[in-house]
């Protein structure tokens, strides 16, 4: 029904729907998020067939990518904070695509040209090249951290409104495109490539970003003409408060008692000191100012009631027990082929749909801090099938081995190191664990080990993703709006601190004996992540964590961690 009290039929019913907000942030975040896999998966086969089939041009873009998003994450979220949503949003996203279609145009140039570079000045042409495509691609993947935490972490917060079901549910949604552009998207331009070229694949990609970026571009402001809300943010309306407050002389005259007037004659004073200092301060101290802000950034993030929460999902980033190339290279040294690969893959695809899907059941039944302490709990029962597995029939774990002896042997063997990092990664099938690094793996014995390890993994995605669900709405119904920005920047910094440990981890003990020892490092980080979030809905809900609730009781009035005290 309408405001008017009149029913509306199924077509106007239909019509609202595909014209609503939240359908147009459905649309845009597909296309969005279809564009970057497409690229992320592009990007790392160009660079490895670029470089003579070696990771290393891929293993540099990647350590570029994670210490960028590590250093700049909280400096990212203050500038999301501190600009209207629309500019940020638009801004965003002319700058991923941009870079994206620069990026692939540099590149097909590059495959087209690629003899006659290296005759140029003894290859440094090429060099050049290589560097300024790993650096326009570290700039899209900030600008897409950008659209990301302007997107997902305030947009969708402010078109949901007050009701937190409803953010739930669209939280749950953008989560499936998600996994399905994660499937899909690969699969397409590995078939371009694979049928085409890759010349061919970057002319694809380029095209795809130029015409995805206008439909994106009317699509942002179809949701920003539909949501008045947007065009108001809380820091606009705080500058707006100390202008009035300059004038307390007005105040008076609107009935404001002297007692009210003091504290802005305080602001004032600061406001004039605020606009007089830069002035005065030196070029050195005007240069430190993202140095502040990044200090401020994490200071601000420590400060947060949901501390524990989001400290909790950086510590599921430690592991190696999801479908990396660090698991893909493993799962061939069990003999395991791609194509059994592929349906794994798919398999987990499933299982982290059904995670999402359980979020929201779960979470209208129990609330949203049980949700996650519920999630938390199901993750970890099905990773013990992990640690399981590393003890089982066929597992090569074995601690007499030196987990260094590979990486030692590799670095100072008969391979060059752009083999060694390809080895290390999992890009050969023969992960040599003696010092003839031409040795063959010997033939597998028994695939209880292997099986019970991807059976934890795969199933453990269903409490995984109701968990990643959980602790992203804390996060957008606890932090203020005016530090959404800064908040979730830190967090996709924090998420990435840990990352990057987790690959620091296998590099030290690359060797598939050793890999036993990776997975019960990693469900330990596990555990230790579920055990803070237990901390923090303990403290949220005390003893009423464990009492069962039904739909009546208006869980989440009750599951409100900013009132920690009075639960």
């Amino acid at each position: 029904m309408d405001n008017s009290g009149t029913k509306k039929t199924c077509m106007e019913s239909t019509r609202d729907f595909f014209t609503s907000a939240k359908f147009l942030i459905y649309m845009g975040h597909a296309l969005s998020t279809w564009g970057d896999r497409m690229w992320n998966f592009a990007v790392a086969v160009f660079l490895v067939e670029l470089y003579g089939n070696s990771l290393l041009l891929t293993a540099v873009y990647g350590l570029v990518v994670a210490g960028s998003v590590l250093l700049l994450g909280a400096i990212i979220g203050d500038w999301v904070d501190k600009n209207p949503r629309l500019k940020v949003a638009q801004t965003s996203l002319l700058v991923q695509n941009s870079c994206v279609i620069a990026c692939g145009v540099l590149l097909m140039l590059v495959f087209q040209f690629k003899d006659q570079l290296t005759e140029l000045y003894n290859g440094w042409i090429l060099t050049t090249c290589y560097i300024l495509v790993i650096t326009i691609a570290n700039i899209a993947n900030l600008a897409s951290t950008a659209m990301s935490i302007t997107i997902q972490r305030d947009w969708v917060v402010v078109v949901a409104g007050q009701d937190s079901s409803k953010l739930a549910d669209m939280n749950a949604t953008v989560r499936i495109i998600d996994q399905l552009t994660n499937i899909l998207a690969p699969m397409l331009v590995g078939q371009i490539m694979a049928f085409g070229s890759h010349f061919v694949g970057c002319g694809f990609i380029s095209g795809w970003n130029l015409c995805s970026m206008c439909v994106e571009y009317a699509l942002l402001w179809k949701v920003y003409q539909k949501t008045p809300a947007l065009a108001v943010k809380a820091g606009q309306k705080e500058q707006q408060q100390e202008l009035k407050q300059l004038s307390p002389t007005k105040d008076l005259e609107n009935g404001q008692s002297p007692e009210e007037s003091s504290q802005p004659l305080m602001n004032e004073t600061s406001v004039v000191a605020k606009s007089d200092s830069p002035k005065q301060r030196s070029c050195c101290y005007q240069m430190a100012e993202p140095v502040r802000t990044f200090k401020a950034g994490w200071v601000a993030y420590y400060n947060q009631n949901i501390f524990f929460a989001g400290l909790s999902l950086a510590f599921l980033y430690m592991t190696v027990l999801g479908f990396d190339c660090i698991t893909t290279g493993y799962a061939y040294t069990q003999g395991l082929n791609g194509s059994v690969l592929s349906l794994l893959m798919g398999a987990s695809a499933i299982s982290g749909i059904c995670g999402t899907v359980a979020f929201t059941w779960v979470r209208k039944k129990c609330g949203l801090i049980r949700t996650g302490f519920i999630s938390g709990m199901a993750q970890l029962s099905c990773l013990i099938l992990c640690v399981i597995s590393v003890f089982a029939p066929g597992s090569p774990f074995d601690l007499s081995v030196s987990p260094f002896q590979d990486l030692y042997t590799h670095l100072i063997g008969e391979k060059t190191l752009p083999e060694a990092v390809h080895s290390l990664t999992g890009g050969n099938i023969t992960m040599p664990t003696t010092a003839a690094p031409t040795q063959e793996l010997p033939p597998m014995q028994s695939y209880m080990s292997v099986s019970l390890l991807f059976a934890g993994v795969i199933a453990a995605r269903v409490g995984l993703w109701s968990f990643d669900l959980t602790v992203t709405q804390l996060i957008q119904e606890n932090v203020i709006e005016s530090e959404r920005g800064v908040i979730n920047g830190v967090q996709n910094s924090m998420n990435y601190l840990l990352d990057l440990l987790h690959f620091i981890m296998v590099i030290l003990a690359p060797n598939p004996e050793a890999f036993g020892l990776l997975v019960i490092i990693s469900v330990s980080f596990v555990a230790m992540g579920h055990m803070m979030y237990f901390r923090f809905a303990f403290r949220s809900l005390g003893n009423r964590l464990f009492l069962c609730c039904s739909p009546e009781q208006k869980v989440e009035a009750v599951d409100n961690p900013s009132l920690p005290t009075t639960v």
